[in-house]
C-alpha cells in the first residue's frame, strides 16, 4: 500500500495558501541541558544507584532504566507528531513473540514534525546518551512508530541484537491506566540470567521517554492491551555502538526421554474409536499423512473414554505447576504422579507399544519393530536404510493446561527442536474455542515468519505432525478475548491437551 499523503514539499493551508513542508525542531526536555544532571546520572549509573531529580528518574532495579517525563517541551509540536504518526500506513505483525502494527522505518519519512523528532534523536539525545554511557553511539538510529490495541502484546525477551546498545520509548498515549494493559514489565532474573518474575510494570503516559542499556539482563516485554478502545502509540527503537560481551546462553537440560511401556491391544481396544483399529483404514490414514507430513484424527477416543477425562481435567484436584521461564514458555503443566486414574490411564495409553505401533501404522515411521516400511514402498535403498537402523523408539510427554496469557516462544536454545520428531497433541475441554483467542499450535521453517501449518484447539481430535531439523513450532499467546467464553460456556476459560513427541 502506498502512502496517501503528497509527494512534493508543501502543503495546502486552510486559507489556501501554501506553506513550506520545513523541518520542525522540538525543544526538548531541560534535564539534557544541565551538565550537573548528566554527571549525576552517568555516576548514578555506573554505580547502579537510585536517583530521581526534577523530570528524570533513573532506577537500577531490576536492570538500569531512566524514564524522563516532559520530554518534549512544545506540546503544539507533540499534537502534530501523532496525527503524522497515526496517517502512517501500518502494517500487521505477528508471531511467537508478537502481535501489533508498525510503521516502516521513519529514517527518510519527511513529514515535519517525524523529521523534527528524527533530528533530536539521532544528534543531539544521542550525544547526550554518549557523554552518560561514555560510550560512542553511531548517528544512524533504528526507529519506528507502534500501534497495540485490544490484545496486541510483545512477549518476553531481552532485545539483544549485534550492535544493540540503548532501547527507547517515546510514548504518545491520552490518558492510560494499568487497568488498560500495556505497560512496560521490567524482569528479574535467576542464577542463569534467564527471566524469573515481573518486578516492575511502567504505565504508558503522554510525552515520556524511556530508555535502558540492552545487556543480557535487559528482560522485559508490553504487557497485554486490555481496553477496547484506547490505542498505546509509541515511537521506538535503538542507538548502536559496539555490542557488549555476553557468557554463553544458558541450555537447558533435554527433557528425559523414555521407551514404551509393555502394554498391549487390549489397551487400544479399550479407549480408541474402533474405526482407527481397522487396517484398511490405518492404510488410508498412512496414504494421506504420507502427503503432507500432517493428519487430523477426529473422534479420536471412544466417547465414554473422552469425557471420563474430559470430566477429570476440569473438576479434579490436579496439581498444575507454572513452568517457565518466560522468554521460552508460560503455561501449566501437571506430573504423572498424582493424577486421577483415568487421566493416568490416558497417559498411559500414548507411552504403551501397542500405541507406537499404531503410529507406526499410521505414518509409515518405524516406531515398533514390527512396523513394516512405507505401503507401497519397493525402494530397495529405503529397505536397506530401515534395517541399518537398529535403534529404540522413544517417548516424552506432557499434560498442559491452557488459558489466559499462556504461550511458547521459538527459541535457538531448544536442543529438542533440532532432530526428527513426529509430534502428537491430544485435546481436551476445547468447546466454542475460536482461532482468535490465540492457543493454537503454529509451525513455521526456521528462519521464515510464514506459516507451514496451524493446529487448532478441537476437543478429542488428535493431530499427528512430522517435523524436520529445520521446523519449529510455538503455541500463540492466549489472549483477553478467551475469557469471554466465561459468559458463554459453563466449562470455564482453559483447555488442555496431553502434548507427546515420538522419536525413532
Amino acid at each position: 500500500m502506498t502512502s496517501k499523503r503528497r509527494k512534493n514539499d508543501t502543503e495546502t493551508v486552510g486559507t489556501g495558501k501554501k506553506k513550506d513542508k520545513r523541518e520542525e525542531t522540538p525543544k526538548i526536555s531541560e534535564i539534557t541541558e544541565d551538565t550537573d544532571v548528566r554527571d549525576r546520572v552517568k555516576v548514578a549509573w555506573l554505580k547502579k544507584e537510585h536517583l530521581s531529580h526534577g523530570s528524570i528518574e533513573l532506577d537500577c532495579r531490576p536492570f538500569p532504566h531512566c524514564v524522563i517525563k516532559n520530554f518534549i517541551r512544545n506540546e503544539g509540536f507533540l499534537e502534530n507528531l501523532e496525527k503524522e504518526l497515526l496517517d502512517l500506513n501500518f502494517h500487521e505483525k505477528s508471531n511467537d513473540l508478537y502481535k501489533f502494527k508498525q510503521s516502516d522505518d521513519l529514517k527518510k519519512r519527511k513529514e515535519a514534525h517525524i523529521a523534527g523528532l528524527r533530528a533530536v534523536l539521532f544528534e543531539r539525545f544521542r550525544l547526550w546518551l554518549s557523554s552518560v554511557f561514555a560510550v560512542e553511539l553511531e548517528p544512524v538510529v533504528d526507529v519506528s512508530c507502534a500501534k497495540y490495541e485490544y490484545t496486541d502484546v510483545l512477549l518476553c525477551h531481552d532485545d539483544e541484537l549485534e550492535g544493540r546498545r540503548i532501547a527507547f520509548i517515546l510514548y504518545l498515549v491520552r490518558p492510560w491506566e494499568s487497568s488498560d494493559g500495556g505497560t512496560l514489565d521490567l524482569y528479574s532474573v535467576d542464577g542463569n540470567n534467564q527471566p524469573k518474575d515481573i518486578v516492575k510494570s511502567l504505565v504508558p503516559s503522554w510525552n515520556t521517554l524511556i530508555f535502558f542499556e540492552v545487556s543480557p539482563v535487559s528482560f522485559h516485554q508490553v504487557a497485554e492491551v486490555l481496553s477496547k478502545d484506547k490505542c498505546r502509540l509509541s515511537v521506538s527503537g535503538w542507538f548502536h555502538g559496539r555490542s557488549l560481551e555476553r557468557l554463553p546462553r544458558y541450555i537447558e537440560p533435554a527433557a528425559p526421554r523414555s521407551p514404551h511401556l509393555p502394554r498391549d491391544e487390549e489397551l487400544l481396544l479399550e479407549w480408541i474409536n474402533p474405526i482407527y483399529l481397522d487396517v484398511a483404514y490405518q492404510a488410508q490414514v498412512q496414504e494421506e499423512f504420507e502427503e503432507s507430513s500432517e493428519i487430523l484424527l477426529k473422534n479420536f477416543l471412544k466417547e465414554d473414554k473422552f469425557e471420563q477425562v474430559n470430566e477429570a481435567l476440569k473438576q479434579s484436584e490436579i496439581q498444575w505447576v507454572k513452568r517457565g521461564p518466560p522468554n521460552k514458555r508460560s503455561y501449566r503443566w501437571a506430573e504423572q504422579q498424582g493424577l486421577p486414574p483415568c487421566v493416568s490411564a490416558c497417559w498411559e495409553l500414548l507411552s504403551s507399544e501397542a500405541f507406537f505401533l499404531l503410529l507406526s501404522n499410521f505414518t509409515g515411521l518405524k516406531l515398533h519393530f514390527m512396523a513394516e516400511r512405507a505401503a507401497g514402498s519397493t525402494d530397495p535403498e529405503s529397505s536397506a536404510v530401515w534395517l541399518a537402523k537398529p535403534s529404540t523408539p522413544l517417548c516424552r510427554g506432557e499434560l498442559r493446561c491452557w488459558g489466559h496469557g499462556d504461550y511458547t516462544l521459538i527459541h535457538d536454545t531448544n536442543v529438542d527442536s533440532m532432530e526428527f520428531a513426529l509430534d502428537l497433541l491430544l485435546y481436551f475441554g476445547c468447546e466454542g474455542w475460536q482461532a482468535d483467542f490465540g492457543g493454537f499450535t503454529s509451525y513455521i521453517a526456521s528462519g521464515e515468519d510464514e506459516e507451514l501449518l496451524t493446529v487448532s484447539p478441537e476437543s478429542n481430535s488428535v493431530a499427528l505432525v512430522y517435523r524436520d531439523k529445520e521446523t519449529l513450532k510455538f503455541v500463540k499467546h492466549v489472549n483477553h478475548r478467551s475469557l469471554e467464553l466465561e459468559r458463554s460456556s459453563p466449562r470455564g476459560t482453559s483447555f488442555y491437551d496431553f502434548s507427546f513427541v515420538y522419536y525413532e
